[in-house]
């Protein structure tokens, strides 16, 4: 199911963005990357609830209150989580070091990493790249940033969104980072956005997490959530509209745009779970609560039986139902519809005998599993992978 990025160049008024090669990943692929907000930028993020955090997540936390920044240095390669009192040192010498060749107060600059935990990070390698780096920095290098900050992601992920506030087009972007590891608890792996459109602090933490909520956290690959996961979101002002408030008549466009953005983000991120060969859509309907129809929904998306079973092109309706049944939902048995794809398999709780229509469609690389519970009208949906071979080959073999 692999496939190359789109090629297309995204701007966004008054950032810059680069990726280079640091010497950080064995493979000697690209492993730092830079995002660069040329004025202050009204910032937003939200991070891992794992209760293990990497050292830069933890530096991020006591920066974010500000809601100000200017940019971001994102190394891949090495996660910098559980390396003790050093690893805190190594993510403030970063900081400290690039803030001062940019010429900004320190408070201003980010640090993220991904990759193995518990090695010592390569502080040395990074400060020596900084000035190639920040030379490297272009409008026009977004794909380069979305490159460098990839683990074991088969391509890069960016994607922009266009809308027009006040008479004016701003842009919305983001790129992101994510094949294993990912069952997101208030963030995904790492996933860094921007905009020109000028949005208050406030409105755009709301709008942010709202964002995250409705796609990135509706998102898994193998049910593990990572102690880097960080998701984060610029507002520099560039376009100069109004800056936006919860009670502006263009900020509900701006907070689905922004949903949009993420969302797609969030495919990207299950179209290249480990080892996938399937993009799985579940959606629950017919439920009592939004709640309730995100907590079937996750239990479906999160079962390793309808996981394998897509992946065996084997439409076997039981094991969707038996792990609505197990969610906690509210639901009624003889009330519940199931399709896969467009062929439904079981009405009012009981199997049409279609599996076999059904499994001609599995051959298809994007599955739609929808459930309606029966029981309300509130919906949810949750993006996953079928669970392969491959993923048991690549993370038998991720140290070593």
């Amino acid at each position: 199911m692999k496939r190359t990025s789109n090629k297309k160049q995204i701007i966004v008024p008054g950032f810059k963005f680069s990726g280079i090669k640091s010497g950080i990943k064995e493979s000697g692929g690209k492993d730092l990357a830079l995002i660069y907000s040329e004025t202050p930028a009204v910032t937003a993020g939200v991070f891992t609830t794992n209760s293990i955090k990497a050292a830069p997540v933890k530096l991020a936390l006591k920066k974010i209150t500000s809601n100000k920044g200017q940019a971001i240095i994102i190394n891949s390669g090495n996660a910098n989580a559980c390396t003790g009192k050093q690893g805190d040192k190594d993510a403030k010498k970063v900081n400290t070091d690039l803030a001062k060749k940019l010429g900004l107060p320190i408070e201003m600059v980010y640090v993220s990493s991904t990759g193995i935990i518990g090695r010592p990070l390569p502080v040395t390698m990074i400060t020596n790249a900084l000035p190639e780096l920040i030379d490297d920095l272009s409008p026009l290098s977004m794909d380069k940033a979305a490159s460098a900050i990839m683990t074991t992601d088969t391509f890069p992920k960016f994607v922009s969104k266009r809308i027009k506030i006040d008479g004016k087009t701003g842009t919305i972007a983001g790129i992101a980072k994510g094949a294993g590891m990912i069952r997101p608890d208030m963030a995904t792996m790492l996933c860094f956005l921007f905009t020109d459109i000028a949005v208050s602090a406030k409105p755009l933490d709301s709008a942010l997490r709202k964002a995250v909520n409705m796609s990135l956290n509706r998102l898994t690959v193998d049910n593990e959530t990572s102690t880097n996961d960080t998701a984060m979101l610029m507002s520099n002002g560039r376009l100069g509209n109004t800056p936006l408030t919860k009670n502006s008549p263009y900020y509900k466009k701006f907070t689905d745009a922004l949903s949009d953005v993420t969302y797609q983000l969030s495919r990207m991120i299950a179209e290249d779970g480990e080892g996938a060969t399937k993009i799985i859509e579940v959606t629950v309907k017919g439920a009592r609560s939004e709640s309730d129809a995100e907590k079937a929904a996750s239990a479906i998306a999160n079962s390793m039986l309808v996981k394998t079973a897509v992946y065996g092109k084997d439409p076997n309706w039981g094991r969707v139902i038996s792990a609505a049944g197990a969610s906690g939902a509210k639901l009624v048995e003889n009330k519940i519809d199931i399709f896969f794809n467009k062929v439904k398999l079981v009405s009012n709780g009981v199997g049409t005998g279609m599996e076999k229509a059904a499994a001609a469609l599995l051959d298809s690389k994007a599955i739609t599993i929808t459930v309606d519970l029966g029981a309300g009208k509130q919906s949810a949906k949750v993006l996953t992978c079928d669970l392969t071979e491959k993923y048991i080959e690549i993370n038998a073999h991720y140290t070593t």
